[in-house]
């Protein structure tokens, strides 16, 4: 007989986590009237017609049975094809590419196919809200490793060596960075790929928003001289193609790691959406222009944006990728939360609090500039009439 009573049936390490500060924001701005959301990374286009077009004609033709585990052969050819004509690495469509439901399942996947218990897993922060909750959802320990605003959130590969331990054993960056826009640049890179061979370790590379690099061309980690043996390159179509709905994304990996994940995936989920598969390959076939028409978008946005917040008093370094600004407040005496809470309350302006993306967040916030600009400036206005008040 059972000695106690259980006083709930969840698991500890799921009680333990907690839930998105993002989503609480997004919750409460859309419970208000006259919000000008600036929170949720999400592209404002609406994904383009000929992409839609694709998705429609597959289920009129009845394509609505499940795929291959790893995805439809003919988009991980055209995923393989891409990596290499954009990024200049090479994959075996075969063996090497999975197509994923979004990348955060390619994430959660690469983490849960590397990670043992006790493993350590370095986050750079500030990081994406959900890393390190997948790092311990898989059993390991992730060691945060801090950048600052003073020199644009920039990797410094000796406190990155300094976080290293004989338990580590691997490294998630994300360039072009959410929530700071930073861009990892090469000589950034062969530093870390340097460290990696050094300590023997692997990089996740969250590459989602490769698509979206607005100065220079953008350099893969997996690209870089000895690093493709090291890498599990993280991407998919939400950001650059505005697919966030569709839910797909894809990893490339060497081949062990790459069928471990898909052994994962085989039982968690079977494949990815069928109509979206093939939305995406009418993507990476005819979407390019609409790609570089919304990147030029954003660019604009960007630079409007972000020289307006330094006007008004909230410096902000100009981000090199993404659609995030992320300005200092520590000006105004606030902490992140505070300064979010009052804003969205006073002035109905939705901002995230820089606190979410781990503590070298704090003292900043994340703006999303993935809105019209009559909306950016109507934002300004108001985030100025609220300083104005402080």
């Amino acid at each position: 007989m059972k000695s106690q009573t259980r006083n709930t049936y969840v698991s500890e390490t799921v009680a333990g986590l907690k839930p998105s500060g993002i989503r609480r924001f997004f919750d409460l701005a859309s419970s208000m009237d006259g919000v000008i959301s600036l929170g949720v990374g999400e592209p404002d286009f609406v994904t383009s017609w000929s992409i839609r077009e694709a998705s429609i004609l597959s289920l009129e033709q009845g394509y609505t049975s499940y795929t291959a585990n790893a995805g439809l052969p003919e988009l991980r050819q055209e995923i393989a094809a891409y990596l290499r004509r954009k990024f200049h690495v090479e994959y075996r469509p075969e063996t090497e590419i999975l197509v994923t439901v979004g990348a955060s399942q390619a994430i959660d996947l690469a983490l849960r196919a590397i990670v043992d218990p006790g493993d350590e897993v370095i986050v750079v922060q500030p990081s994406f809200v959900a890393y390190e909750p997948l790092v311990v959802l898989a059993g390991g320990t992730p060691v945060a490793v801090h950048t600052s605003g003073a020199d644009g959130f920039q990797l410094a590969p000796a406190h990155l060596e300094q976080a290293i331990t004989e338990r580590t054993k691997a490294v998630i960056i994300c360039s072009p960075n959410n929530p700071t826009g930073t861009v990892l640049s090469p000589t950034e890179l062969e530093a870390l790929a340097r460290l990696a061979e050094k300590h023997d370790l692997l990089v996740v590379a969250d590459e989602i928003y490769a698509e979206l690099t607005y100065e220079g061309a953008y350099t893969s980690m997996a690209a870089v001289s000895g690093m493709r043996e090291r890498t599990i390159l993280i991407s998919g179509f939400s950001k650059g193609f505005a697919m966030t709905g569709w839910r797909l994304g894809f990893a490339a990996a060497p081949e062990d790691i790459l069928q471990a994940m898909l052994k994962i995936h085989q039982y968690a989920m079977m494949c990815a959406p069928t109509m979206a598969q093939y939305g995406a390959l009418e993507a990476l076939r005819n979407g390019e222009h609409e790609v570089e028409y919304m990147r030029n978008s954003y660019r604009r946005r960007r630079n409007y944006f972000v020289a307006s917040l330094n006007e008004i008093g909230l410096p902000c370094h100009l981000p090199g990728g993404a659609f995030y600004a992320f300005p200092s407040i520590k000006p105004t005496g606030l902490t992140s939360e505070q300064f979010a809470e009052r804003l969205l309350i006073e002035e109905k302006v939705a901002v995230v609090p820089g606190s979410v993306f781990g503590v070298s967040g704090e003292g900043y916030i994340r703006c999303s500039y993935a809105s019209s600009l009559e909306q950016l400036q109507e934002a300004i206005k108001r985030m100025k009439r609220f300083l104005a008040r402080l």
